[in-house]
């Protein structure tokens, strides 16, 4: 053959042929393709000189396609540069644009090995963002693939939409009833299996997985099978990377808590761990201790080693204050809240003389519950004042299925709210479980009770009987007071807005009073939705589009918002008000979000003539005081839920106690919180902590050139490889050479944000992400493009070459349980003058260039002079790569000393975790089986050690000036 280097037809590539052999009339040829360092058989007739019908255009778009993937497979690699330093890829790889604190937060949480913190950002800057930023970048980096998220209940769901919508990451939801489900479902499900090895990414609810020590009714044996199924299978089941949302609620109130148990399990069960709280102090420096004992044992063996100092190294927090945008401007603008008080008029005296009915009913209930010191009867009697001032329907619907249980004579209470009397359940201590009930909505709470059937007070089956007659004429007489304001401040926000179809968010606590709207405004010509926490994710979905679309209102209780983004209405109006302040937050918060462009306007109803109108009128004047002198915004910045719900709804009980001492309950609860902040602010050492938003680092990834070098990329290929690439305005048109097409196609956020309909192509796409890291070798002959580079210097002409440089350990054994890239590359390019002179500064330039400015192909060297060249190149390159590829290998080795320390502390904390599970025969059994991926790893470990270089050759050209060869 007239040379040893051809093209495979067949294969699409450059060969270099090893053997021709001719039998039976046919030549056959053994050829090494080095893309694929494979060897194969392919007809002679299949094989062409390189140089054959060699086009301008085609070549062009090579070179276009190559200079510009391999800068996409150096931030791939994490390569540095002077300048720039280590790029983040999570922000560039995601859905979501990160704001200077988030862009913070990762870059922190990733600058060590230790992967350990709490991230305590304020409410509403983004936790979780921060950490699917940390999530990708780590499994971007090879170092996770299994992910655990435990988060309360009522936001699992909102993981979920959210890892989704910003990550492109499925995460399997699991709640408490789904686990016997996935038990009997795991492969050979037996006492050996578990059923959370079946994924690598779960959200699983706090409570459903959090274990007891024994339950009323229960055998030892019964409890056992229960804590191994939900506790001990989850932190056994090799975890990388462990996530708990509202973490503050491990802490617990001893460390026999059953959620500090949870909390002490899932810290052992994983390497990397990140806890989420925006208030993880509160006041509580023996939980706080506790909380930063889940993240190392060893820095916080007591309360005593709790220090603002020794805390820093493990917080990530930043203050609302401070949060900024891209452009340095204040993340959040002032938001217009106002009372408005609602006035009985005469045609509605039957709801008022109701609400002191109700009032009077509540009023001798609650005096009981506490004579008996029977607390869950008082939470019932509390929520029937609230339900009485948020509907006649609401109060209505309740007494009815209060009657029912009463003239079933169903006395008493449920196993549950029994056991809140004398912690006999073993799940939490009495405290904690009643911290959950204050914790709960009001539809969650009145769901709760009522299925519970509360014992009956003396006397109260005729008085519910009295009260719901008076319920039922009360609402056969007309709309309630507040839906008549209802429909006039609707009409009344249109013309200030001047916005005839302006959008509105409406909060109620109940689903009833929530039916009752939809009817309401229905009846009225205006379109309503619905979002309530009995809905389904898909639902909920649904409705939050059908309020973005089409419909005017949307109309929702307090579950039903959880994990809501509704920046794209910004009045909300609240027609009843929780008495937790911190709910009232929540609710606003669903519009008062970060993307918010319009100021918020929040309007709160309430009665006029009520206890609760003069509590609140009182309350607020008082604690304004209080935030200016502490120069805070509200109590969530101090109080947790649980803390002020208790707070709040205690003076609420007093003042319907007692109404005409509203101002000593309400100096009373003031006095408390004061202590709360004085306390919180002298002993907590989380405060004072707050990062500086990085606006630098988030203006390089904001202006980096990554995008246009996968645009560059794709579109080069394809004009190269027998596709098509169209520019439409601001998109392109796209047809690959296998006929799948993408219309409308974009390559950054930021478009596929402005455009309707845009597909994003980006690196999270696998097809992109392979142009990149599987450029093909340029062979020893193969014709060098002779090209002009517009924009260069005159005086630049000579040989150009783009090399990668390559480490490739553990090449004698598949590793299957490290953590580590076992391939590494650097990009290396070379250029020769004309003069023989290498000039690395230079090669950089052109190399620069070509991302911008096209290579118009004048001619080709022949293939002896290609040869030359190529030789030339290769000595340039293995001289210029020797730096890069030591840095390489420090690099390796330097990863595999972390994935020693890394698997030494996973195993480790993996067989403490085993040690847990009770019955015996299946500690042993998963001991043995920890013992011998711990073994097989430590092999994958040693082959990990060796390693071998390569480099090849991916780009030649000979630059020239002004055409002449």
């Amino acid at each position: 053959m007239e040379s040893l280097w051809q093209y495979s037809t067949v294969h699409n590539s450059a060969c270099k042929v090893i053997e021709e052999q001719t039998l039976w009339g046919q030549t056959v040829c053994r050829v090494w393709l080095p893309n694929q360092d494979a060897v194969v058989r392919v007809p002679r007739s299949a094989l062409r000189p390189l140089n054959a019908d060699l086009q301008p255009e085609i070549e062009a778009g090579r070179i276009a396609y190559v200079a510009a993937a391999a800068k996409v497979a150096e931030v791939l690699e994490g390569s540095t540069s002077a300048t720039e330093g280590y790029v983040l890829l999570a922000p560039m790889e995601s859905n979501v644009i990160p704001l200077p604190h988030q862009i913070h937060a990762l870059s922190r949480a990733i600058s060590g090995d230790r992967v350990r913190y709490l991230l305590a950002d304020e409410v509403g800057l983004g936790k979780t963002i921060e950490a699917g930023l940390v999530m990708r970048e780590l499994k971007l980096r090879g170092l996770v693939r299994r992910t655990l998220v435990v988060s309360p209940k009522g936001i699992a769901t909102q993981w979920v939409a959210e890892m989704q919508t910003h990550f492109n990451e499925q995460f399997q939801l699991v709640l408490g009833d789904d686990i016997g489900t996935l038990q009997r479902l795991a492969p050979g499900a037996d006492h050996r299996s578990s059923a959370w090895s079946m994924f690598d990414q779960v959200i699983v609810s706090l409570d459903s997985v959090k274990p007891m020590d024994k339950r009323r009714g229960w055998t030892a044996e019964r409890v056992a099978e229960y804590n191994r199924s939900r506790f001990e299978d989850l932190i056994t089941a090799g975890w990388d990377l462990v996530i708990v949302d509202e973490a503050h609620r491990l802490g617990g109130s001893t460390d026999q808590v059953a959620r500090y148990k949870l909390g002490k399990g899932l810290a052992e069960a994983a390497p990397y761990v990140l806890l989420l709280s925006a208030t993880p102090h509160q006041g509580k420096t023996d939980a706080f201790h506790r909380l930063m004992n889940l993240l190392d044992d060893d820095a916080f063996p007591d309360m005593d080693s709790v220090s603002r100092e020794r805390v820093a190294s493990y917080v990530i927090r930043t203050e609302k204050r401070k949060a900024i945008d891209a452009d340095g401007k204040p993340l959040f603008k002032p938001r217009r809240t106002q009372m408005a008080p609602v006035a009985w008029e005469s045609r509605h005296q039957l709801q008022q003389l109701l609400y002191e009915a109700v009032t009077d009913y509540v009023r001798e209930g609650y005096n009981q519950a506490l004579r008996e010191k029977k607390r869950h009867i008082g939470f019932l009697m509390i929520l029937m004042q609230r339900l009485v001032v948020s509907s006649t329907r609401a109060i209505r619907t309740t007494l009815e299925r209060r009657l029912a249980a009463l003239k079933d004579g169903e006395q008493q209470a449920s196993l549950r709210l029994a056991e809140l009397e004398n912690g006999a359940d073993g799940l939490e201590s009495p405290d904690d479980e009643i911290a959950e009930l204050y914790d709960m909505d009001g539809q969650e709470l009145l769901d709760e009770l009522l299925k519970s059937h509360v014992s009956a007070l003396q006397s109260e089956g005729s008085h519910v009987e009295t009260l719901l007659d008076a319920a039922v004429r009360c609402e056969q007489a007309g709309p309630d007071a507040k839906a008549e304001a209802l429909i006039e401040w609707i009409y009344k926000l249109q013309a200030e807005e001047n916005e005839p179809d302006l959008k509105v968010l409406i909060f109620t606590e109940f689903v009833p009073t929530q039916q009752m709207l939809k009817e309401f405004l229905e009846a009225r010509g205006i379109s309503v939705v619905t979002l309530n926490g009995s809905m389904a994710m898909e639902e909920r979905g649904a409705a939050q589009d059908a309020f973005r679309k089409s419909h005017r209102v949307l109309v929702s209780t307090d579950a039903g918002g959880e994990g809501l983004n509704l920046q794209f209405a910004h009045v909300i109006i609240n027609y009843d008000i929780p008495w937790n302040p911190m709910r009232l937050e929540q609710r606003i918060g669903r519009v008062d979000r970060i993307g918010q462009p319009k100021t918020v306007q929040a309007i709160n109803f309430v009665f006029e003539d009520s206890v609760e109108f003069r509590v609140r009128e009182v309350l607020e004047q008082k604690l304004s005081v209080i935030f200016d002198e502490f120069g805070i915004d509200k109590t969530g910045d101090v109080l947790d839920s649980a803390q002020a719900g208790e707070l709040f709804e205690d003076v609420f009980a007093s003042a319907i106690l007692n109404p005409d001492g509203i101002e000593t309950s309400v100096d009373h609860t003031v006095a408390r919180i004061r202590d709360e902040i004085q306390q919180v602010r002298e002993s907590s050492a989380i405060y004072g902590i707050s990062e500086e938003p990085d606006v630098q680092t988030a203006e390089r990834l904001r202006s980096h050139p990554l995008p246009h070098w996968v645009e560059r990329m794709t579109v080069g290929y394809l004009n190269s490889h027998g596709g098509a690439a169209s520019r439409k305005r601001s998109w392109w048109d796209l047809n690959w050479p296998d006929g799948q097409e993408h219309r409308k196609a974009v390559f950054s956020a930021r478009e596929a944000d402005r455009l309707t309909d845009a597909t994003l192509l980006n690196l999270e796409n696998s097809r992109i992400r392979g142009l990149a890291l599987n450029l093909p070798q340029v062979a020893a002959g193969q014709p060098l493009p002779c090209v002009t580079v517009s924009g260069l210097p005159a005086s630049i002409s000579g040989l150009w070459g783009l090399f990668e440089i390559r480490l490739q350990a553990g090449m004698h054994q598949k590793t299957q349980l490290l953590r580590i890239p076992m391939v590494r590359r650097g990009y290396v390019s070379v250029f020769l003058s004309e003069e023989g002179k290498l000039f690395l500064p230079t090669a950089r330039h052109i190399w620069d260039a070509l991302q911008t400015a096209e290579a118009e192909v004048q001619a080709t060297l022949g293939q002896d002079d290609s040869i030359t060249a190529h030789e030339r190149l290769q000595i340039a390159a293995e001289q210029a790569g020797q730096e890069l590829f030591d840095a390489l290998q420090q690099a390796h080795l330097a990863s595999v000393n972390r994935e020693e320390e890394r698997g030494m502390v996973a195993f480790t904390s993996r067989r403490k975790a085993i040690e847990r599970v009770g019955l015996p025969e299946v500690r042993q059994y998963r001991l043995a089986r920890c013992a011998a991926e711990e073994n097989e790893w430590r092999h994958e470990l040693q082959s990990a050690r060796q390693i071998v270089p390569e480099i090849r050759s991916l780009l030649m050209l000979r630059i020239i000036k002004g055409g002449a060869q």
